[in-house]
């Protein structure tokens, strides 16, 4: 689990094959201090299990599936990424709960200047952009961010300086994709509410929209 706070920037040192997916070597710009090998490391915004640690110096084995999902198929030496290591229990959560595990990926469409703000506009399928609201959560290349505004195919939203320094989303220009991982609390209200064969095999569950009306959700 994340917080899509990023650490900071690593870059894609070496890709080579692994079996049907690929191992990425990557060097961040500062030290893995007490991480080891079998840790969590979210590759812009993607879970990844490092396997060989060596100081700021660590390589992931990329699945086809992820590869296939993210960005990571098109990824090549020297592109910058975003890291952050797995959230700790104790540690606060500036952003919100972020898996990991990435929904698509989305192209850069608009890129404009508001006062001391940035303002990116994503286009993305429909399949993402039905859990996203007005306000709500998004994470970007693994970066937690608020939805200013959002239609079918696309959404909006601010970048502040500080986040364009220290992340990758500062080198973005327009047509470059990125990966997308929509707000888990949306997939998890759909999958309650909907009427899919098992559910329906299994009888009528004591969730449905007018309970959640009743309880304050909706």
């Amino acid at each position: 689990m994340f917080t899509g706070i990023i650490e900071g920037l690593g870059t894609i040192t070496k890709i080579r094959p692994s079996g049907q997916g690929k191992r990425f070597a990557i060097k961040a710009d500062y030290p893995l201090d007490r991480t080891k090998t079998g840790d969590s490391i979210a590759v812009s915004g993607a879970c990844l299990t490092a396997v060989v640690i060596e100081w700021k110096s660590f390589e992931v084995d990329v699945s086809p599936e992820t590869l296939s999902k993210t960005t990571f198929g098109r990824a090549k030496i020297g592109d910058r990424v975003n890291l952050e290591r797995a959230l700790r229990l104790s540690d606060r959560i500036d952003g919100h709960l972020v898996s990991g595990h990435i929904d698509g990926t989305g192209s850069i469409k608009s890129i404009k200047t508001s006062g001391n703000a940035v303002i990116f506009m994503f286009e993305v399928p429909e399949s993402l952009s039905r859990y996203m609201i007005r306000k709500g959560s998004v994470a970007v290349d693994g970066i937690s961010l608020t939805i200013n505004n959002c239609d079918k195919i696309s959404f909006e939203v601010s970048i502040i300086p500080h986040t364009a320094k220290l992340t990758n989303i500062g080198l973005k220009k327009i047509g470059d994709y990125v990966n997308i991982e929509t707000d888990m609390i949306g997939k998890y209200v759909e999958r309650f509410i909907g009427n899919d064969d098992k559910k329906q095999e299994a009888g009528k569950s004591s969730i449905d929209k007018q309970f959640l009306a009743k309880s304050g959700f909706l």
